[in-house]
């Protein structure tokens, strides 16, 4: 395996260039046997490689997720530790769910190329073609300090946010309680379900991210946004690992008790505030100006009622 990592990481990081086998064999220091057999093993776990005479090898488009590329020298202490990938499953949060189950994987992440059972909030439909965007699930061990559910809400949208603008420059904005924008359109979405064990509570935060195709107009009810459109080529792989980062980093900010940088970090990039707004929760519409987002309490409105409440984004959304 380690040879197989080798040879995949020099031609992930020549991405777009041809690397020739005895390039391969001079820098690894290995036999053409054992470079090789190395790319058979790349084949037989699904990427493609291209060959031409005389140019040598490449990945083959689109490049598929790798746990080891993305885990390697990734600098988190908790979220992205390890990594599983898989070609197709029913939902990333459901297998998620399963590896908490088993025990042992606080911080593992799930990816998938294709989902054929994705979900969002409410029940709706994640709607993504296969191998063309970031379709991950982190699970999360609430052990002795649980994790608020409304807070790494919060987090995993702004951590969604900010690796995206950090991989690939593209300013996002935030719109409660878990859509990414770039420009008009929904770039990501986040699902954050809790379960239990025989050790305690645990969190699985889901995210999609649309990084090279958006799904059609017919297939979803507000309009969409991929990176490709508005910031040209980015690989899946670097979204999903700057994501993993910023990710982890909010874990222990929220941890640590540091809810007001998270709170200052969502309304940066939220054009919310004083927005006149109707949310539908718990089964009642309630309308009125939008005075904060907090990490704990939710959506603050001022209703038109004069009252004013916080909406938790498990059991609200946004209707007009």
């Amino acid at each position: 395996m380690e040879e197989v990592n080798q040879i995949l990481e020099r031609m992930y990081d020549r991405r777009g260039g041809f690397c020739l086998v005895e390039e391969l064999m001079r820098d690894g220091g290995l036999t053409r046997e054992k470079v090789e057999g190395a790319m058979a093993a790349i084949e037989a776990k699904g990427q493609a490689l291209e060959r031409l005479p005389g140019r040598g090898v490449k990945l083959a488009e689109p490049i598929r997720m790798d746990a080891h590329l993305i885990t390697r020298g990734l600098s988190v202490r908790r979220v992205g530790r390890d990594a599983v990938c898989f070609g197709e499953v029913g939902s990333t949060n459901d297998v998620a769910r399963g590896a908490g189950v088993a025990g042992g994987c606080d911080g593992l992440v799930i990816t998938a190329e294709a989902q054929t059972a994705g979900r969002g909030r409410h029940g709706r439909a994640w709607v993504s073609q296969p191998g063309r965007n970031v379709l991950a699930s982190v699970v999360l061990e609430q052990g002795t300090g649980p994790l608020a559910t409304e807070a790494v809400t919060i987090a995993a949208g702004v951590a969604i946010a900010e690796g995206v603008h950090q991989a690939c420059g593209a300013p996002c904005r935030l719109k409660w309680p878990n859509d990414v924008l770039l420009e008009e359109g929904k770039l990501a979405g986040v699902l954050v379900e809790t379960f239990s064990t025989a050790r305690g509570p645990w969190l699985v935060v889901g995210f999609g991210v649309n990084v090279n195709e958006a799904p059609p107009a017919e297939a979803v009810d507000r309009p969409a946004a991929a990176l490709r459109t508005h910031a040209g080529a980015v690989e899946r792989i670097e979204v999903l690992r700057s994501v993993l980062v910023r990710l982890d980093a909010w874990v222990r900010a929220i941890e640590a008790g540091q809810f007001e940088a998270l709170h200052q970090a969502w309304v940066s990039r939220c054009g919310m505030i004083n927005q006149r707004v109707t949310v539908q929760s718990q089964g009642r519409l309630v309308t009125g100006r939008v005075l904060d987002v907090s990490p704990l309490e939710g959506l603050v409105l001022a209703c038109d009622n004069g009252q004013t409440v916080s909406l938790h984004a498990n059991a609200s959304t946004i209707v007009g």
